[in-house]
Protein backbone atom coordinates (compact mmCIF):
# COMPACT_ATOMS: atom_id res chain seq x y z
CA UNK A 1 0.00 0.00 0.00
CA UNK A 2 1.26 3.56 -0.93
CA UNK A 3 1.90 5.47 1.72
CA UNK A 4 -0.30 8.27 0.04
CA UNK A 5 -3.17 7.92 -2.57
CA UNK A 6 -5.46 10.12 -4.03
CA UNK A 7 -8.59 10.01 -5.37
CA UNK A 8 -9.84 12.32 -7.97
CA UNK A 9 -12.84 13.13 -10.09
CA UNK A 10 -15.45 11.33 -7.61
CA UNK A 11 -18.43 11.89 -6.61
CA UNK A 12 -17.70 12.33 -2.85
CA UNK A 13 -20.55 11.40 -0.52
CA UNK A 14 -19.63 13.31 3.32
CA UNK A 15 -22.06 12.79 5.80
CA UNK A 16 -23.98 16.58 4.70
CA UNK A 17 -23.21 16.48 1.12
CA UNK A 18 -21.90 15.19 -2.27
CA UNK A 19 -19.80 16.79 -4.83
CA UNK A 20 -17.10 16.20 -7.20
CA UNK A 21 -13.63 16.65 -5.08
CA UNK A 22 -10.91 14.55 -4.49
CA UNK A 23 -9.77 13.00 -1.33
CA UNK A 24 -6.28 12.36 -0.11
CA UNK A 25 -5.49 9.36 1.77
CA UNK A 26 -2.20 8.88 4.19
CA UNK A 27 -0.92 6.06 5.93
CA UNK A 28 -4.43 4.09 6.15
CA UNK A 29 -6.05 7.62 7.12
CA UNK A 30 -8.48 10.39 5.37
CA UNK A 31 -6.03 12.89 4.95
CA UNK A 32 -7.64 15.91 3.54
CA UNK A 33 -11.20 16.06 1.29
CA UNK A 34 -11.64 18.64 -1.03
CA UNK A 35 -13.77 19.76 -3.43
CA UNK A 36 -12.42 19.84 -7.58
CA UNK A 37 -10.25 17.56 -9.60
CA UNK A 38 -6.47 17.16 -8.43
CA UNK A 39 -4.19 17.93 -11.52
CA UNK A 40 -1.78 15.81 -9.71
CA UNK A 41 -0.38 13.02 -12.01
CA UNK A 42 -0.85 10.18 -9.35
CA UNK A 43 -4.25 11.00 -8.47
CA UNK A 44 -6.21 7.81 -9.73
CA UNK A 45 -9.54 9.16 -11.43
CA UNK A 46 -12.85 7.78 -10.42
CA UNK A 47 -14.68 8.81 -13.71
CA UNK A 48 -16.87 10.47 -11.90
CA UNK A 49 -18.03 7.32 -9.90
CA UNK A 50 -19.40 7.59 -6.32
CA UNK A 51 -16.70 7.74 -3.45
CA UNK A 52 -18.67 6.79 -0.09
CA UNK A 53 -17.63 5.61 3.38
CA UNK A 54 -16.94 1.40 4.01
CA UNK A 55 -20.42 -0.22 5.56
CA UNK A 56 -21.05 -0.40 9.05
CA UNK A 57 -23.47 -3.83 9.15
CA UNK A 58 -24.39 -4.53 12.48
CA UNK A 59 -26.71 -7.85 12.85
CA UNK A 60 -25.64 -10.07 10.12
CA UNK A 61 -26.03 -14.24 10.44
CA UNK A 62 -25.47 -15.03 6.75
CA UNK A 63 -22.05 -17.05 7.84
CA UNK A 64 -24.77 -19.70 9.12
CA UNK A 65 -25.73 -20.16 5.52
CA UNK A 66 -21.49 -20.79 4.65
CA UNK A 67 -21.20 -22.68 7.44
CA UNK A 68 -24.84 -24.82 6.49
CA UNK A 69 -25.26 -25.13 3.03
CA UNK A 70 -27.55 -27.98 2.87
CA UNK A 71 -29.32 -29.24 5.82
CA UNK A 72 -27.18 -31.98 7.64
CA UNK A 73 -24.17 -30.75 5.93
CA UNK A 74 -21.42 -28.97 8.29
CA UNK A 75 -19.10 -26.83 6.04
CA UNK A 76 -15.37 -26.44 7.13
CA UNK A 77 -15.44 -23.29 9.11
CA UNK A 78 -12.39 -22.03 7.68
CA UNK A 79 -13.52 -22.17 4.24
CA UNK A 80 -16.91 -20.93 5.40
CA UNK A 81 -15.53 -17.57 7.10
CA UNK A 82 -13.66 -16.76 4.35
CA UNK A 83 -16.36 -17.16 1.72
CA UNK A 84 -18.79 -15.19 4.08
CA UNK A 85 -16.09 -11.87 4.20
CA UNK A 86 -15.37 -12.23 0.39
CA UNK A 87 -19.46 -11.79 -0.06
CA UNK A 88 -19.43 -8.99 2.65
CA UNK A 89 -16.07 -6.88 1.41
CA UNK A 90 -18.05 -7.37 -2.55
CA UNK A 91 -21.14 -5.49 -1.19
CA UNK A 92 -19.18 -2.73 0.12
CA UNK A 93 -18.97 -3.82 3.72
CA UNK A 94 -15.96 -2.82 5.39
CA UNK A 95 -16.70 -3.48 8.92
CA UNK A 96 -19.11 -6.53 10.49
CA UNK A 97 -20.75 -7.37 13.54
CA UNK A 98 -21.34 -11.24 13.03
CA UNK A 99 -24.24 -12.11 14.84
CA UNK A 100 -23.82 -15.31 16.90
CA UNK A 101 -27.17 -16.84 18.54
CA UNK A 102 -27.53 -17.57 22.25
CA UNK A 103 -30.32 -20.36 22.50
CA UNK A 104 -32.19 -21.62 19.90
CA UNK A 105 -35.83 -21.83 20.01
CA UNK A 106 -35.89 -24.72 17.20
CA UNK A 107 -36.51 -27.60 18.66
CA UNK A 108 -33.88 -29.35 15.98
CA UNK A 109 -31.75 -26.81 15.95
CA UNK A 110 -27.99 -26.67 16.34
CA UNK A 111 -27.01 -23.58 16.67
CA UNK A 112 -25.53 -23.94 20.17
CA UNK A 113 -23.01 -26.30 19.21
CA UNK A 114 -21.75 -24.15 16.41
CA UNK A 115 -21.00 -21.15 18.74
CA UNK A 116 -17.87 -21.90 19.74
CA UNK A 117 -16.66 -23.56 15.94
CA UNK A 118 -17.35 -20.13 14.13
CA UNK A 119 -15.87 -17.86 16.99
CA UNK A 120 -12.71 -19.82 17.08
CA UNK A 121 -13.04 -19.56 13.43
CA UNK A 122 -14.06 -16.11 13.19
CA UNK A 123 -10.56 -14.55 15.45
CA UNK A 124 -8.57 -17.21 13.99
CA UNK A 125 -9.24 -16.32 10.41
CA UNK A 126 -8.74 -12.55 11.66
CA UNK A 127 -5.73 -12.69 13.98
CA UNK A 128 -3.80 -14.33 10.36
CA UNK A 129 -4.96 -11.47 8.45
CA UNK A 130 -7.07 -13.79 6.09
CA UNK A 131 -10.42 -11.56 6.49
CA UNK A 132 -10.71 -8.34 4.02
CA UNK A 133 -13.38 -6.74 6.09
CA UNK A 134 -13.08 -5.99 9.61
CA UNK A 135 -14.98 -8.71 11.98
CA UNK A 136 -16.64 -7.87 15.26
CA UNK A 137 -18.78 -9.83 17.34
CA UNK A 138 -23.18 -9.49 17.93
CA UNK A 139 -23.93 -11.51 20.64
CA UNK A 140 -27.63 -12.38 20.22
CA UNK A 141 -28.80 -13.54 23.33
CA UNK A 142 -32.20 -15.79 23.55
CA UNK A 143 -33.54 -15.10 27.06
CA UNK A 144 -36.25 -17.85 26.82
CA UNK A 145 -33.54 -19.80 26.62
CA UNK A 146 -32.16 -22.43 30.21
CA UNK A 147 -28.35 -21.93 29.06
CA UNK A 148 -28.18 -18.42 27.43
CA UNK A 149 -26.49 -17.10 30.81
CA UNK A 150 -24.49 -19.61 31.02
CA UNK A 151 -23.12 -19.44 27.08
CA UNK A 152 -23.04 -15.58 26.99
CA UNK A 153 -19.96 -15.73 29.94
CA UNK A 154 -18.36 -18.41 28.02
CA UNK A 155 -18.37 -15.76 24.90
CA UNK A 156 -18.41 -12.57 26.14
CA UNK A 157 -14.58 -12.60 27.07
CA UNK A 158 -13.64 -12.40 23.62
CA UNK A 159 -11.86 -9.22 22.73
CA UNK A 160 -14.13 -9.17 19.29
CA UNK A 161 -17.65 -8.63 20.77
CA UNK A 162 -18.56 -5.01 20.89
CA UNK A 163 -22.10 -5.58 20.68
CA UNK A 164 -25.14 -7.84 22.15
CA UNK A 165 -29.22 -7.95 21.34
CA UNK A 166 -31.15 -9.51 23.99
CA UNK A 167 -34.29 -10.94 22.70
CA UNK A 168 -37.69 -13.31 23.50
CA UNK A 169 -39.29 -15.31 21.06
CA UNK A 170 -41.76 -16.71 23.23
CA UNK A 171 -45.37 -17.11 22.82
CA UNK A 172 -46.93 -13.37 23.72
CA UNK A 173 -43.67 -11.58 23.87
CA UNK A 174 -42.36 -8.64 20.95
CA UNK A 175 -42.60 -10.41 17.34
CA UNK A 176 -45.74 -12.81 18.14
CA UNK A 177 -47.97 -10.81 20.62
CA UNK A 178 -50.97 -13.03 18.59
CA UNK A 179 -50.63 -16.45 19.52
CA UNK A 180 -52.16 -17.50 16.03
CA UNK A 181 -49.26 -15.91 14.33
CA UNK A 182 -46.85 -17.73 16.67
CA UNK A 183 -48.25 -20.89 16.04
CA UNK A 184 -48.42 -20.15 12.49
CA UNK A 185 -44.99 -19.41 11.86
CA UNK A 186 -43.09 -21.82 13.73
CA UNK A 187 -45.50 -25.06 13.35
CA UNK A 188 -44.80 -23.63 9.43
CA UNK A 189 -40.72 -23.08 10.08
CA UNK A 190 -40.22 -26.49 12.26
CA UNK A 191 -42.72 -29.03 10.55
CA UNK A 192 -44.35 -29.65 14.15
CA UNK A 193 -47.45 -31.48 14.41
CA UNK A 194 -50.57 -30.03 16.48
CA UNK A 195 -49.55 -31.83 19.47
CA UNK A 196 -45.85 -31.20 19.47
CA UNK A 197 -46.82 -27.64 18.70
CA UNK A 198 -48.43 -27.83 21.71
CA UNK A 199 -45.66 -29.20 23.58
CA UNK A 200 -43.61 -26.86 22.28
CA UNK A 201 -45.60 -23.50 23.02
CA UNK A 202 -45.80 -24.84 26.73
CA UNK A 203 -42.66 -25.16 27.12
CA UNK A 204 -41.30 -21.55 25.38
CA UNK A 205 -44.15 -20.09 28.03
CA UNK A 206 -42.41 -22.00 30.90
CA UNK A 207 -38.83 -21.43 30.05
CA UNK A 208 -39.83 -17.15 29.34
CA UNK A 209 -41.67 -17.41 33.30
CA UNK A 210 -38.26 -18.88 34.81
CA UNK A 211 -35.63 -16.97 32.86
CA UNK A 212 -36.14 -13.76 30.70
CA UNK A 213 -36.61 -10.98 33.19
CA UNK A 214 -33.94 -12.31 35.26
CA UNK A 215 -31.45 -13.06 32.18
CA UNK A 216 -32.07 -10.11 31.11
CA UNK A 217 -31.27 -8.10 34.21
CA UNK A 218 -28.04 -9.34 34.56
CA UNK A 219 -27.14 -9.98 30.29
CA UNK A 220 -27.56 -6.02 30.30
CA UNK A 221 -25.89 -4.72 33.88
CA UNK A 222 -22.86 -7.06 32.73
CA UNK A 223 -22.66 -5.31 29.38
CA UNK A 224 -22.94 -1.63 30.43
CA UNK A 225 -20.04 -2.88 33.40
CA UNK A 226 -17.50 -3.78 30.36
CA UNK A 227 -19.16 -0.99 28.05
CA UNK A 228 -20.71 -3.12 25.52
CA UNK A 229 -23.10 -1.63 23.11
CA UNK A 230 -26.72 -3.68 24.17
CA UNK A 231 -29.76 -3.86 21.63
CA UNK A 232 -33.67 -4.32 22.29
CA UNK A 233 -35.11 -6.62 19.73
CA UNK A 234 -38.46 -6.88 18.18
CA UNK A 235 -39.96 -4.24 20.47
CA UNK A 236 -43.78 -4.33 19.47
CA UNK A 237 -45.40 -1.33 22.02
CA UNK A 238 -44.59 1.93 24.37
CA UNK A 239 -44.38 -0.04 27.38
CA UNK A 240 -41.16 -2.33 25.53
CA UNK A 241 -39.72 0.78 24.26
CA UNK A 242 -39.22 2.41 27.61
CA UNK A 243 -38.11 -0.71 29.22
CA UNK A 244 -35.53 -1.33 26.61
CA UNK A 245 -34.91 2.88 27.40
CA UNK A 246 -35.01 2.03 31.24
CA UNK A 247 -32.70 -0.91 30.83
CA UNK A 248 -29.64 2.19 29.20
CA UNK A 249 -29.70 0.16 25.68
CA UNK A 250 -28.43 2.54 22.84
CA UNK A 251 -30.13 0.39 19.67
CA UNK A 252 -33.98 -0.88 18.86
CA UNK A 253 -33.11 -3.58 16.49
CA UNK A 254 -36.49 -4.34 14.24
CA UNK A 255 -38.91 -3.21 16.29
CA UNK A 256 -42.31 -4.35 15.04
CA UNK A 257 -44.57 -1.22 14.87
CA UNK A 258 -44.60 2.74 13.86
CA UNK A 259 -45.39 3.13 17.52
CA UNK A 260 -42.49 1.02 19.34
CA UNK A 261 -40.42 2.47 16.78
CA UNK A 262 -41.24 5.96 17.06
CA UNK A 263 -40.85 5.66 20.72
CA UNK A 264 -37.50 4.47 20.57
CA UNK A 265 -36.90 7.32 18.82
CA UNK A 266 -38.11 9.54 21.10
CA UNK A 267 -36.24 7.98 23.78
CA UNK A 268 -33.13 8.06 22.10
CA UNK A 269 -32.39 4.56 20.74
CA UNK A 270 -30.89 4.55 17.51
CA UNK A 271 -33.79 2.18 15.27
CA UNK A 272 -32.32 -0.29 13.18
CA UNK A 273 -34.78 -2.22 10.73
CA UNK A 274 -33.66 -4.58 7.92
CA UNK A 275 -32.51 -3.69 4.51
CA UNK A 276 -34.38 -6.37 2.79
CA UNK A 277 -37.51 -4.81 4.29
CA UNK A 278 -36.53 -1.64 2.04
CA UNK A 279 -35.50 -3.55 -1.36
CA UNK A 280 -38.81 -6.17 -0.55
CA UNK A 281 -41.37 -3.25 0.12
CA UNK A 282 -42.16 -4.55 3.44
CA UNK A 283 -41.69 -7.07 6.19
CA UNK A 284 -41.35 -10.79 5.28
CA UNK A 285 -42.72 -11.18 8.78
CA UNK A 286 -45.72 -8.56 8.15
CA UNK A 287 -44.38 -6.35 10.73
CA UNK A 288 -44.23 -2.80 9.86
CA UNK A 289 -42.67 -1.30 6.29
CA UNK A 290 -38.94 0.27 7.08
CA UNK A 291 -40.31 2.81 4.31
CA UNK A 292 -42.72 4.00 5.95
CA UNK A 293 -40.46 4.54 9.35
CA UNK A 294 -38.30 6.27 7.14
CA UNK A 295 -41.10 8.85 5.71
CA UNK A 296 -41.65 9.44 9.65
CA UNK A 297 -38.16 10.14 10.46
CA UNK A 298 -37.82 7.48 12.94
CA UNK A 299 -35.34 4.62 11.39
CA UNK A 300 -31.81 5.36 11.63
CA UNK A 301 -29.67 2.48 10.79
CA UNK A 302 -30.11 -0.18 8.18
CA UNK A 303 -29.12 -3.76 8.62
CA UNK A 304 -28.25 -6.47 5.54
CA UNK A 305 -29.59 -8.80 7.88
CA UNK A 306 -29.94 -11.83 5.77
CA UNK A 307 -28.35 -10.64 2.48
CA UNK A 308 -25.69 -8.47 2.84
CA UNK A 309 -25.85 -7.00 -1.09
CA UNK A 310 -29.16 -5.29 0.22
CA UNK A 311 -27.68 -2.82 2.29
CA UNK A 312 -26.31 -0.33 -0.98
CA UNK A 313 -29.74 -1.33 -2.73
CA UNK A 314 -31.68 -0.03 0.29
CA UNK A 315 -29.59 3.10 0.34
CA UNK A 316 -30.26 3.75 -3.31
CA UNK A 317 -33.97 2.98 -2.59
CA UNK A 318 -34.26 5.47 0.34
CA UNK A 319 -32.39 8.44 -1.56
CA UNK A 320 -35.26 8.06 -4.19
CA UNK A 321 -36.02 10.48 -7.09
CA UNK A 322 -34.56 13.03 -4.77
CA UNK A 323 -30.72 11.11 -5.81
CA UNK A 324 -27.80 13.04 -4.41
CA UNK A 325 -29.75 15.78 -2.53
CA UNK A 326 -31.09 12.58 -0.31
CA UNK A 327 -27.48 10.84 -0.68
CA UNK A 328 -25.63 11.50 2.40
CA UNK A 329 -29.02 10.66 5.00
CA UNK A 330 -29.57 7.17 3.39
CA UNK A 331 -25.73 6.45 3.13
CA UNK A 332 -25.02 7.57 6.83
CA UNK A 333 -27.76 4.76 7.99
CA UNK A 334 -25.49 2.20 6.62
CA UNK A 335 -22.21 3.76 7.74
CA UNK A 336 -21.64 6.30 10.06
CA UNK A 337 -24.98 5.96 12.45
CA UNK A 338 -24.08 2.31 12.72
CA UNK A 339 -20.47 3.00 13.69
CA UNK A 340 -21.48 6.08 16.13
CA UNK A 341 -24.23 3.24 17.60
CA UNK A 342 -21.61 0.64 18.29
CA UNK A 343 -18.89 2.59 19.89
CA UNK A 344 -16.95 3.37 16.76
CA UNK A 345 -15.45 7.00 16.29
CA UNK A 346 -12.64 6.61 14.14
CA UNK A 347 -14.57 5.38 10.93
CA UNK A 348 -18.20 5.68 9.18
CA UNK A 349 -17.49 8.88 7.02
CA UNK A 350 -15.11 10.34 4.83
CA UNK A 351 -13.90 13.19 6.83
CA UNK A 352 -10.06 13.97 7.83
CA UNK A 353 -8.64 12.20 10.65
CA UNK A 354 -10.69 8.77 10.30
CA UNK A 355 -9.61 5.36 8.73
CA UNK A 356 -10.00 5.01 4.84
CA UNK A 357 -12.70 2.77 4.51
CA UNK A 358 -13.96 3.72 1.32
CA UNK A 359 -15.73 2.05 -1.84
CA UNK A 360 -16.03 3.07 -5.44
CA UNK A 361 -19.60 2.79 -6.33
CA UNK A 362 -21.34 3.47 -9.97
CA UNK A 363 -24.96 4.39 -10.62
CA UNK A 364 -26.49 2.35 -12.63
CA UNK A 365 -30.10 2.81 -13.64
CA UNK A 366 -31.66 1.54 -9.99
CA UNK A 367 -28.60 -0.16 -8.89
CA UNK A 368 -25.27 0.88 -7.20
CA UNK A 369 -22.84 -1.47 -8.39
CA UNK A 370 -19.52 -1.74 -6.45
CA UNK A 371 -16.11 -1.31 -8.07
CA UNK A 372 -13.44 -1.35 -5.49
CA UNK A 373 -13.06 -1.10 -1.96
CA UNK A 374 -10.55 -0.26 0.71
CA UNK A 375 -10.27 -0.92 4.18
CA UNK A 376 -7.72 1.86 6.07
CA UNK A 377 -6.36 2.75 2.66
CA UNK A 378 -5.89 -0.60 1.66
CA UNK A 379 -7.38 -2.07 -1.64
CA UNK A 380 -9.67 -5.44 -0.66
CA UNK A 381 -11.58 -5.77 -3.39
Amino acid sequence: MPAEQIFTNARVVTASDVFTGTVAVRDGFVHEVSQGCSRLAQAQDLEGDYLMPGLIELHTDNLEKYMNPRPGVDWPCESAVLAHDAQLVSAGITTVFDALSIGDVNPKGDRLRQLPIMLRAITQAQGDGHTRAEHRLHLRCELSHARTLEVFHELVDSPLVQLVSVMDHSPGQRQFVKMEKYREYYQGKYQLSDSDMDAFIALQLENSRQYSDRYRRAIVHECHERLLSVASHDDATLEHAQESADYGMSIAEFPTTVEAAAASHRLGLKVLMGAPNIVRGGSHSGNVAAAELASQGVLDILSSDYYPASLLQAARLLAGQDGDGALPSAVAAISLAPARAAGLHDRGEIRAGLRADLLRVRGHEKQFVVQHVWRCGRRVF
